[in-house]
Formats: structure tokens, sequence, C-alpha cells
């Protein structure tokens, strides 16, 4: 009967502790980003500072399209925003806990 109370309060402890479902969606949608090898890379390299897509084409060897795409898909989940200088476009990585996750990764892949 014991074990029966001590799996109750288990559950009971899950239920208390487990987010709201749109938080679970914004959880996985999060961490979606970091499931593209191309994406992965930009995010690497917005890390080490603010770059223009002509930048980011020649740093990463990719072609024009497929950083816009990437970044528009950044940019939709909040983790790049861009400031405009003359005509140019330079983005940066406008969320910081992107660094930690990218970090904690690297750390458990060593």
């Amino acid at each position: 009967m014991q074990s029966n109370t001590l799996y109750e309060d288990y559950k009971k402890t899950v239920k208390e502790y487990m987010p709201a479902q749109k938080v679970l969606s914004g959880i996985a949608d999060f961490f979606y980003i970091f499931s593209d090898i191309t994406r992965i890379k930009m995010i690497i390299a917005l890390a080490v500072g603010e770059m223009c897509v002509n930048e980011l084409v020649d740093s990463l060897d990719l072609n024009q399209s497929t950083i816009s795409h990437q970044l528009k898909l950044l940019r939709d989940a909040n983790i790049v925003s861009y400031k405009r200088c003359g005509k140019q476009l330079y983005y940066y990585i406008s969320n910081r806990h992107v660094e930690d996750v990218m970090l904690s990764g690297t750390k458990s892949l060593e």
C-alpha cells in the first residue's frame, strides 16, 4: 500500500512541475532550431559577431538563398535580430540563451 502512495506522490509532483502545453510547444519549437547543421553554423558565426548576408555567405560557403531562408527561420524563432546600416542589414544573436545551449551541447559531446 505504501508503494501506491509513493507512486501517487510522484504522479502529483510530475503534474505540478509539468509546464503548460503552450510552454511545451515553445520548448519543442526552440530546440527544433538546433536540428539543422546550417542553422547551427549560422548561430556559431553570429556568436562571434554580427554579420550581413554576404559575410555569412562568404564565411560559411553557402549560397545566398540558403542563408536568407535560414535567417528567416532564426528571426521567426526570435533567435536573431538585425539592425540596418545604410542599405545593409546586420544580423546578430538576440537571444543569449542560445549561446548557453550551444555550449552545453558541445560540452556534452566532448
